[in-house]
């Protein structure tokens, strides 16, 4: 099936989040929700609107289906450096992260879990979940600017451990892991790796094969795809025990149709994150930068959370001690800026970032979390209004504190 040209296009959607984009707003939560590039939608398209068949299908638009799957499958692979036989297409990342942590440990033997506390909640919940069925879970520590530390991943390992699982950045403070480190300790000791690389595929350098990942997990959305669509890499060969049951498909690993016109998106979105993600890392990082710099010397009582280096190129985490992480980002939601407070996907809980919390800080420091995810589209004017906007901002909000 013959998709449009998707060489051509470089502007920015005119729609952010579900709204009319304003000329003055600057949006910077990406990583809560990164708006559809216009090219993968273009490719997109005609698998919404044609007439297009069912992969599983025997007749000539089955096949055209399959052909276009198996073309978005070697896309993904390539972005993850991996074999393509290995690309499972699922609803997100939050599955591939299900999928992974109880695949992995309902197949047996083992009864034990090596994870982190500071992992996102589709990582730790199914963790948590699966001590109610008799496993037991170790959740290793980090230090004080949220780093793993691979050492002690090697101390928990067990003789029964069937499974290491993290994020290979962390999404609160911008932490990049040192996950072929980790790796080098679990290819030693037999055990499988799971890595979430949301937040790192297309900006840092990563491939399974050569850094020694079994399982990894991958988000559409991240990449500037439709959101509501992921895939997870297994290394060919690693049983798993499938979530999903039905007609078997995804080499039975996930069962149900597979949605063709999102599978096709993600193979896009992958595939321009692999020929632009180099320039666009450099680009963001230079952004990231006029943001923490400009507001070290703007706002001082605002504190950086996470490494200065090492972390990844579109994140910026701060903590402003005496003031609500929430009452910042409604503040600067009225001034025209979009930004996020802790982990949206955990924040239904109101309790403090637990991630936060195991780096080290107190639990009213944590509830201060401030952070933004910067993008594809973003721009200098952008961070520009923020380090015009958010200093005094802070300081009204300080002065309205009784903790302050």
């Amino acid at each position: 099936r013959t998709a449009p040209s998707t060489t051509s296009w470089s502007g920015r959607p005119d729609r952010l989040a579900g709204g009319v984009r304003s000329a003055r707003r600057a949006y910077l939560d990406y990583s809560d929700f990164a708006p559809v590039d216009p090219r993968v939608l273009g490719v997109m398209r005609p698998f919404l609107e044609g007439w297009v068949g069912n992969p599983a299908a025997r007749h000539s638009l089955g096949e055209e289906a399959r052909e276009s799957l198996r073309a978005a499958r070697a896309k993904v692979a390539r972005l993850v450096g991996g074999r393509p036989d290995g690309v499972v297409f699922l609803s997100g990342a939050t599955e591939a992260n299900n999928l992974a942590v109880k695949g992995i440990a309902l197949r047996g033997p083992g009864r034990h879990l090596v994870t982190t506390l500071v992992e996102h909640p589709s990582l730790s919940a199914p963790c948590r979940d699966l001590i109610k069925a008799g496993l037991e879970v170790t959740a290793v520590p980090v230090d004080a600017e949220g780093r793993v530390s691979p050492d002690d991943v090697r101390r928990a390992l067990r003789a029964d451990t069937c499974l290491v699982a993290l994020g290979a950045a962390n999404g609160e403070s911008g932490t990049v892991q040192p996950w072929k480190a980790i790796a080098a300790v679990t290819r030693a000791a037999g055990v499988p790796l799971h890595v979430d690389a949301v937040g790192v595929l297309g900006r840092l350098p990563l491939a399974v094969e050569a850094d020694g990942i079994d399982l990894l997990a991958v988000s559409a959305n991240d990449l500037c795809g439709p959101p509501g669509v992921g895939a997870l890499w297994v290394r060919p060969g690693l049983r798993l025990a499938p979530q999903l049951l039905g007609s078997g498909q995804e080499s039975g690993l996930r069962s149900g149709t597979e949605n063709l016109a999102g599978a096709v998106g993600l193979g896009v979105a992958a595939e321009f994150a692999l020929r632009e993600g180099a320039a666009e890392t450099g680009r963001l990082v230079a952004l990231r930068d006029r943001l923490v710099e400009g507001l070290a010397v703007r706002c001082g009582s605002l504190r950086l959370v996470g490494p200065r280096q090492g972390r990844l190129p579109q994140h910026a985490g701060f903590v402003a001690p005496g003031v609500k992480g929430e009452s910042l980002v409604l503040a600067l939601d009225l001034a025209g800026i979009s930004a996020a407070s802790g982990s949206t996907c955990g924040a239904l809980t109101g309790e403090p970032s637990h991630v936060l919390r195991a780096m080290g800080l107190g639990e009213r420091e944590a509830q201060g979390a401030l952070s933004f995810t910067l993008g594809r589209w973003t721009t200098a004017d952008e961070i520009d209004v923020v380090l015009a906007e958010l200093p005094p901002i802070v300081e009204r909000l300080r002065a309205a504190s009784p903790f302050a």
